[in-house]
């Protein structure tokens, strides 16, 4: 019978709160911690107070402690770690009497003395016995099954104790025994700081560091403890404070939820007293001078000795030394700048201090900065009520950090702008608020823009600013405009009959009537008529931004005067604010480009517009850019390259919360092309559930489209028909007739013919190259013949397939389209292997690695294995595998989906996913196409 025998519950905060956790960001970590433990190692989780270790070893010790015969635990604290013996005492004490009649006489006696606290046994008294004692006491234990012993907070171990563990674990050698423990430190477990614990840990034990949380996670944990109306602006300054320390954020995002006057932007978080005292408590044995010192290096933005001098602290060398001394602030060679040991720190000092304190800082500091709008800040912050002057000071400061590309910034001060503009000047307070509200959105903070504009509608009775914040409501919505419906009636009505505000709105409802009714037709009108309208009211910003959204519904209906259109929008004069706007005509022409197969021009193109984004701080336009370089290196067979651009546009979306599912839609694409399978199949679901969710028609479709070719990469040619299918429902409904939009008429014939459909197959590619042809898309008549080949392949015209098979991947190859070209090649050598001559799929696998295509490069290297001549591989690779793991890997054969696997197996999906990672790096291989091929004995 396993035995558990558990430690009595003392009450710890971060215990508390772990709970909540769920292992957020450490699923890697505690997979490799489970295998160092299957395998009958020991591990020794470390990282800093509050960063989630005892979460860990929790999880670690449940699993683990269902699979051995005894778990042994003990947890010290600060206070009992002079206390000797007493984890010893909670480790052994209630198993003692089990095994005590096994141990000679003189271990028993010293060990039950030390154990009890009757006598007088030390370990310079008793050293020899106790410390066979405890080997013996483990060894009787291992020899009824393994045991395992849990220790957190290894640093508080009281020596005597650690010193015994230490002894024992250096010579259990083969004995069933691993150490499972936590211990606090601030770098990695090394040198003299953390010789004991290691000392504690048997020889091979796995070190794992917990790693602060990213801010996506950090924004997961804190939904999760139910903090989910945090706005993202809010989440990234916790992450910011808290360090991506769990338990610092869950306290932050307590404090802000049960503040009754939240933080204004650009204030500081409110610092909870438990976290004050958590890591203030250092500032006792600061004398006043150096406290104001700090005061003053918590209130600047990058501080530095030397900023700290011109502010009037004299002495700022020798005082930072002493907060140093303390570990208040962290030292760099050669580096001028200030830095605090961790945020919080900082945010602690300033929360601490009075009003006044506060205030004599930021006047210091007005004065000591050398950035202007630095200086303008801090004058804001000295100051209290209004102030033309210092309103003007800051608004300057705003649109300085706008032309720099840091909106952000400009949002930040243009709040404290209106807060110190008396209500008689212009600009008023509530014009400064409406331009840090879009400054916001430009900076990608749209649940911030929105709140200003709600702020501003409560108030502002004039039509232009209405108008205006109403633009700012939609446009915070995205994708998702179905949600601001109510918005459009109300700001046509604040519109009236002026054209420059009804431009505005006219222009939206474009948007709406593609992303919500899905109508290209009515979509093209509204953008005409915003043109018009702004051509009008004299408006070039604008009408430069209708035009070219009249041109891109033109381009996806193959619309005749699509080209006309994007000319229009190209003319002179242009505005250099939509230089680089994802909806200005530099956008349209590169969507222009990309369909018309002119890649070349395409990168270039959109490398500039990606360019000027970042220099103007542009995230939404970064994101839809990010995405634009991505699909174009994906057309050109640039397969790792395209995958690392979209990955890098689906990490901003996650932070950002801009374009998540257009970017989870084109990551998809590129993990089919050159990642994993799985992975692409998880985005493109995500794709499709997030459009859904928001109402999404227009990129509803792309997202099919995204999971029926990661379906037929996969091998579910099913699966793949039926996704692909309501694609064609889908763009029939919005009117879109060019089939480079989407580029999926060729999988779903290619689809159709490998489920017996071929007369379904032809009919779909005759409809699509008519509609090709006319708009000379040669890209796609060009994937359209290799359909048809195939379907004529199936009907036994082989030779017929195999001519227009090699003139299409010639044609291919003349446009640049690698990937396309490569899957061209293998149709050809997959069509030869039906004739009798020779057949050899090395011209597929070289293009396809030339590509790093790899999900394509397994599938062509598995179905060559059964070439003539190719040593088989033998099925003993599978035999290294755990029970486990051979089964999941047997499911995987079968063409069971990962979440099958788990209902079959009684195991979650999660722990599918972990053991095929573990499958795959114990085989080298990279997919489950790997799986079956190894199983399937083909080398």
């Amino acid at each position: 019978m396993r035995r558990d025998f558990r430690e009595p519950v003392r009450p710890r905060p971060d215990l508390v709160i772990g709970r909540e956790n769920l292992l957020i960001g450490r699923e890697d970590l505690v997979a490799g911690a489970r295998e160092q433990l299957a395998a009958g190692g020991s591990v020794l989780v470390h990282g800093p107070a509050g960063i989630g270790k005892s979460t860990v070893l929790r999880a670690l010790a449940e699993k683990r402690g269902r699979e051995v015969h005894t778990v042994l635990r003990c947890s010290a604290t600060e206070s009992e770690s002079h206390l000797p013996f007493l984890a010893l005492a909670d480790l052994l004490g209630l198993v003692m009497d089990e095994v005590a009649a096994q141990l000679p006489a003189p271990q028993r006696t010293a060990l039950e003395s030390a154990l009890t606290g009757r006598g007088e046994s030390t370990l310079q008294r008793d050293g020899l016995a106790l410390r066979l004692a405890v080997l013996s006491t483990l060894r009787a234990l291992a020899a009824r099954g393994p045991v395992l012993i849990v220790a957190d907070d290894l640093q508080w171990l009281d020596p005597a104790s650690t010193e015994l563990l230490g002894f024992a674990a250096r010579r259990l050698g083969g004995t069933p025994v691993q150490l499972l423990c936590a211990v606090r430190t601030h770098s990695e477990p090394q040198g003299r700081e953390h010789h004991g614990q290691l000392d504690t840990a048997p020889p091979g034990t796995l070190t794992l560091r917990v790693d602060p949380l990213s801010r996506p996670q950090t924004a997961q944990l804190l939904s999760h403890r139910g903090y989910s109306g945090l706005p993202r602006s809010i989440v990234r300054d916790i992450h910011r404070t808290s360090g991506g320390n769990p338990l610092f954020a869950l306290e932050l995002g307590r404090a802000l939820v049960e503040s009754p006057t939240p933080p204004r932007p650009g204030e500081p978080l409110p610092v909870p007293t438990s976290l004050r005292a958590l890591v203030l408590n250092r500032l006792e044995a600061l004398s006043a001078q150096a406290r104001r010192t700090l005061l003053v290096a918590s209130a600047g933005a990058r501080p530095t000795l030397a900023l700290l001098r011109a502010a009037g602290r004299e002495n700022a060398e020798a005082e930072t030394a002493q907060a140093a001394a303390l570990g208040l602030l962290v030292t760099e060679q050669d580096a001028p700048g200030v830095r605090f040991a961790h945020p919080l720190i900082s945010a602690a000092l300033y929360a601490q201090a009075g009003a006044q304190e506060r205030r004599d800082a930021h006047a210091a500091l007005s004065t000591a900065a050398s950035d202007p709008i630095e200086r303008a800040r801090h004058l804001a912050l000295a100051t209290t009520g209004t102030d033309p002057r210092v309103a003007a000071r800051l608004g300057e400061a705003a649109a300085a950090a706008r032309d720099r590309g840091a909106p952000s910034v400009a949002a930040g001060l243009g709040l404290l702008a209106a807060r110190r503009t008396p209500a008689d000047v212009l600009p008023g307070p509530e014009a400064r608020r409406l331009q840090a509200a879009e400054d916001a959105l430009t900076a990608g903070e749209t649940d911030l823009a929105r709140d200003i504009a709600h702020d501003v509608l409560d108030r502002a009775t004039d039509p232009a600013d209405r108008v205006r914040a109403w633009m700012v409501v939609i446009n915070s919505a995205g994708h998702a405009m179905a949600e601001v419906d109510a918005a459009f009636p109300q700001a046509l009505v604040d519109a009236g009959d002026d054209p420059r505000l009804l431009t505005l709105v006219h222009y939206l409802l474009g948007w709406r009537a593609v992303l919500v009714e899905g109508d290209f037709g009515q979509a093209r009108d509204e953008g005409a008529l915003a043109a018009e309208l702004a051509a009008r009211a004299g408006d070039r910003r604008n009408e430069l931004l209708a035009l070219a959204f009249q041109a891109h519904a033109e381009t996806l209906m193959g619309h005749p005067d699509a080209p006309t259109t994007i000319a229009r929008a190209q003319q002179e004069p242009q505005d250099p604010r939509v230089a680089c706007d994802h909806n200005g005509p530099g956008a349209v022409r590169f969507r222009w480009l990309i369909m018309s197969d002119q890649l070349a021009e395409a990168r270039t193109a959109v490398s500039a517009l990606l360019r000027e984004a970042r220099r103007r701080g542009t995230v939404e336009a970064e994101v839809h850019f990010l995405r634009g370089l991505a699909e174009t290196e994906l057309r050109a067979g640039h397969c790792g390259r395209a995958l690392d651009l979209a990955r890098e546009s689906l990490r901003l979306s996650r932070d950002t919360g801009i374009g998540e599912a257009p970017s989870a839609m084109l990551a998809s694409f590129a993990e089919a092309a050159g990642g994993e399978v799985d992975r692409a199949l998880a985005l493109a679901r995500e794709a499709v559930a997030r459009t859904e969710r928001n109402g999404d028609a227009i990129y509803l479709s792309r997202a099919l489209a995204a999971l029926g070719h990661a379906q037929l990469v996969a091998g579910d040619t099913e699966g793949a028909v039926r996704s692909l299918r309501r694609v064609g429902e889908l763009e029939e409904g919005l009117g879109v007739t060019d089939p480079a939009r989407g580029r999926w008429h060729g999988d779903l014939a290619e689809a159709l013919v490998r489920i017996g459909e071929p007369a379904e197959a032809q009919a779909l590619v005759d409809a699509a190259r008519t509609r090709a042809r006319r708009l000379e898309r040669s890209g796609v008549l060009a994937v359209l013949d290799r359909a048809e080949a195939l379907v004529r392949a199936g009907r036994g015209e082989t030779e017929a397939a195999e001519r227009q098979l090699a003139a299409a991947r010639d044609r291919l190859a003349r446009l640049g389209q690698g990937l396309e070209e490569a899957r061209t090649a293998y149709a050809l050598a997959e069509v030869r292997a039906q004739g009798r001559g020779p057949v050899s799929y090395a011209e597929a696998a070289r293009l396809f690695r030339r590509c790093r295509a790899m999900p394509w490069l397994r599938r062509v290297e598995t179905v060559a294995a059964g070439e003539p001549g190719r040593p088989a591989r033998t099925t003993a690779t599978l035999e290294c595998l755990a029970a486990t793991e051979r089964q999941v890997a047997a499911l995987v054969m079968e063409g069971a989906t990962n979440r099958e696997i788990a209902a079959r197996l009684f195991i979650s999906v999660k722990t599918v996913e972990a053991t095929l990672t573990r499958v795959y790096r114990k085989l080298g291989i990279r997919s489950r196409v790997d799986i079956v091929r190894l199983a399937a004995g083909q080398g």
